[in-house]
């Protein structure tokens, strides 16, 4: 495109504003941070900043409000704020605004949307090789994980839910979970019930706490019925004697023979004191809202592998049992923190800094993310393709890509950039790690390049073009979430006047300049 010959513009995008890419200075960067102190909000910020100050760990400047509500935006429900909305949260002087806003977008639709996409991914919600839990089993399954998320159930109940329901898998839902474990072997079921319920990987314990841990899952069974596959998961009533096991904190029980040792297994798991439950779920939450968990990886917890801030662990663990396992709950007290609300540029070049979360974790978009951002400021959809026969396969292209039950439909950019394939139930299965083939298909794809010049999006209710200025703001809003700065205003407005006849060309040069900057592409 043009834009590249125009040495200014291409410097003023791709080097200059990059957030997190800037040193630590006296001051606050504008219009990154606020001069406002980092005062502790809640407890949160009270235990991470005497760990920081124990390490000698300078905190971050508080983000500023435009910062803030694309962050939440993002890390709440998978969206940009729209031009409108954070002109009217910049204008808003009330104290309490973030806290409100916080509340608003917990209750929003798509919120459930977002975080069903998520605990898709651990939950391996797939129709295809390997999971195989097939179009109408992936359907019902998607949908009661959705509707589970927008009435906030507990999260024990959720739990017990999944682990003891029994029936079909196309008429209750939660059996899908026995059924998306590529084993059927009782330790193949272990080692996905250790990881996605207590961050454990299984595989490195002793044979013996594995064969044992594998004991409460040993009498599931599976048929099939003359629907087109359906199958019953159900309990195999064939053992008639006792089934004595012994619990991951070694302690032994004996299982009657008309006990479901799923129930057994679940009764201990959710209870209050389990060192493993509610620590597992606040250190993957944590971790899905500032990039890393207070034990990272947040699906391999182990003795070798402690919190950095262990006071903090042990707090949210407690408030979180205290609320009766509110998820919302728990979203509500982070996000309102201090830490959560830091800037993303670092004060302090202590190589631990981002560790302990003296600065908010700069990271990429997700794929699904990414591309709803890209048709919410340009209009048009996104094609999808599978395996899977029609009408099962048939995604409107107007859908968000978040919305996509199935992990076998998907899309030559959701590829790659990194959708998961939901086949292990791994954190790390996501790949948000840049590539060489991202940059280039951002830079040169013609698809990119035909929506832009197409877009009615990025022209309509835009200033004339005799008040170049209000449209280049109105540019930075839709794309940037914030108003450019007085030093990017007057190297665009100078492109604009350079490009003569063509405005609509300069327009495009700077949205697509825009869309390839850093502080579009992550997270900040």
């Amino acid at each position: 495109m043009r834009l590249m010959k125009n040495g200014s513009l291409r410097a003023l995008v791709f080097a200059g504003v990059v957030c997190g890419s800037l040193g630590a200075g006296p001051g606050p960067v504008e219009p990154f941070e606020i001069e406002r102190g980092l005062v502790p909000a809640n407890r949160v910020d009270s235990l991470v900043q005497a760990g920081l100050k124990k390490r000698g760990i300078e905190p971050a400047h508080l983000c500023s409000d435009a910062v803030f509500i694309r962050r939440v935006y993002l890390d709440v429900i998978g969206a940009l704020p729209e031009p409108a909305q954070v002109e009217k949260f910049l204008q808003n002087k009330a104290p309490n605004k973030r806290a409100a806003l916080i509340d608003a977008l917990l209750e929003e639709p798509r919120y459930a949307e977002y975080w069903a996409m998520k605990w898709a991914d651990l939950l391996r919600v797939k129709s295809e090789f390997p999971i195989n839990l097939w179009p109408n089993a992936v359907q019902a399954y998607h949908r009661w994980i959705r509707d589970a998320l927008r009435e906030n159930k507990p999260y024990d109940q959720f739990v017990r839910e999944l682990l003891t329901s029994s029936g079909s898998n196309f008429r209750v839902p939660p059996v899908n979970f026995y059924r998306a474990v590529q084993g059927r072997q009782p330790t193949a079921i272990a080692e996905a019930v250790a990881l996605t319920f207590m961050g454990v990987r299984l595989e490195r314990w002793p044979e013996e706490r594995r064969s044992q841990m594998a004991r409460f899952f040993s009498r599931i069974a599976y048929k099939a019925t003359a629907e087109w596959k359906e199958e019953i998961v159900y309990l195999d009533p064939t053992p008639a004697g006792p089934l004595d096991a012994v619990f991951p904190d070694e302690t032994v029980v004996r299982i009657e023979a008309d006990q479901d040792p799923r129930e057994v297994f679940a009764k201990w798991l959710i209870t209050p004191t389990n060192p493993w439950f509610a620590r597992n779920i606040v250190n993957r939450t944590w971790s899905w809202l500032l990039g890393r968990g207070i034990i990272h990886e947040p699906d391999d917890i182990r003795p070798d592998n402690p919190p950095v801030h262990p006071e903090l662990l042990t707090f949210l663990e407690r408030e979180f049992v205290k609320s009766r396992y509110d998820l919302k709950a728990l979203y509500r007290l982070i996000l309102n923190s201090r830490t959560y609300q830091q800037s993303s540029i670092p004060r302090s070049r202590h190589p631990e800094a981002v560790a302990f979360f003296a600065c908010y974790p700069v990271r990429r978009l997700e794929a699904e993310v990414l591309l709803d951002a890209l048709c919410q400021m340009l209009g048009g959809g996104q094609g999808y393709e599978s395996a899977i026969p029609e009408p099962f396969s048939f995604i409107p292209d107007y859908q968000p890509a978040i919305t996509l039950a199935d992990g076998s439909i998907s899309s030559p950019f959701l590829e790659l950039f990194g959708r998961p394939a939901r086949d292990t139930g791994l954190e790390s299965e996501r790949n948000n790690q840049p590539t060489d083939a991202q940059r280039l298909y951002l830079l040169n794809s013609s698809e990119i390049q035909r929506r832009l010049q197409n877009s009615q999006r990025l022209r309509r209710g835009l200033p004339g073009r005799k008040n170049p200025a209000a449209a280049i703001r109105q540019i930075y809003l839709l794309i940037l979430s914030r108003y450019p700065t007085p030093a990017e205003l007057a190297v665009v407005e100078a492109y604009f006047r350079g490009s003569g006849s063509r405005p609509d060309q300069a327009l495009n040069d700077l949205a697509w300049a825009l869309i390839n900057s850093k502080e579009f592409l992550y997270r900040h």
